[in-house]
């Protein structure tokens, strides 16, 4: 038996990219064009939709969200735990109607198909460079100003071992919140890191399923301005963690 959840688990796995790139793809040239001029950018988050629901389509994948809190009007800054490159994937199709740009880890530009939509809409945050890092945080604020909002993952990336438990948030998302003087909207996935584990892990799970999302009640500019950047990085740690934790007491 565990050998054939081996086999499965990478066959399926190898599908899901199969299914990403095949979209990726064929999506490319069209995006391509809307990002040519300032004011057709935004038009090109129907088409990352596309490609999300694409791939739940595909994929079998199904979104449960488990909490949806109303949002505020925009922009502001979505921050959730990072277990699984689904949470990359759905993002889109999860939050339609609020056009975003991902800042996440220079090494995306590594990847083939990630690293050119990345190039071209995304921001690359460069951690080991300090005069590229601060680029970032610029390019950060002038995307906002243009009406777009912010996906972070705060833990940096997806943790290595004991998933789905968390690793310490780092600032960057919060200073900008604070900088910015935009809410913070927290994102829970409780499921994902079982549906898709890294391709690199060759022993983990990947399977069809639900998704599990919950999407928490917004912390307001007046909130973040009250609470000291560590205040602020503890109670948006505890508010994404809790359904993890009850996940595991149940």
């Amino acid at each position: 038996m565990k050998y054939i959840r081996f086999i499965f688990s990478n066959l399926w796995k190898l599908y899901v990219i199969i299914v990403f790139t095949t979209f990726g793809v064929l999506l490319f040239p069209f995006i391509r064009i809307l990002l040519m001029k300032e004011k057709w950018k935004k038009h090109s988050h129907n088409l990352f939709c596309i490609w999300s629901w694409s791939i739940r389509l595909c994929c079998f994948y199904f979104v449960k969200k488990i909490k949806n809190a109303p949002l505020p009007e925009g922009p502001f800054i979505i921050i959730s735990n990072h277990s699984s490159y689904l949470d990359i994937f759905l993002m889109n199709s999860i939050l339609p109607k609020h056009p975003f740009v991902f800042l996440g880890k220079s090494e995306l530009l590594k990847y083939p198909i990630l690293g050119s939509y990345f190039k071209l809409l995304h921001i690359p945050v460069f951690r080991d460079n300090k005069i590229k890092a601060a680029k970032s945080f610029v390019q950060a604020k002038q995307v906002v100003k243009k009406g777009w909002s912010l996906m972070i993952f705060p833990e940096g990336g997806i943790p290595n071992e004991n998933l789905p438990q968390m690793i310490p948030f780092k600032e960057g998302a919060f200073k900008l919140a604070k900088n910015l003087n935009i809410p913070i909207i927290p994102l829970t996935f409780t499921t994902s890191y079982k549906l898709f584990s890294d391709p690199e892990n060759l022993f983990g799970g990947a399977h069809p399923g639900i998704l599990k999302v919950y999407i928490h009640e917004y912390l307001s500019p007046e909130l973040i301005e009250s609470l000291t950047e560590d205040e602020l990085i503890k109670k948006c740690f505890d508010i994404i963690n809790e359904p993890l934790l009850e996940d595991k007491r149940r």
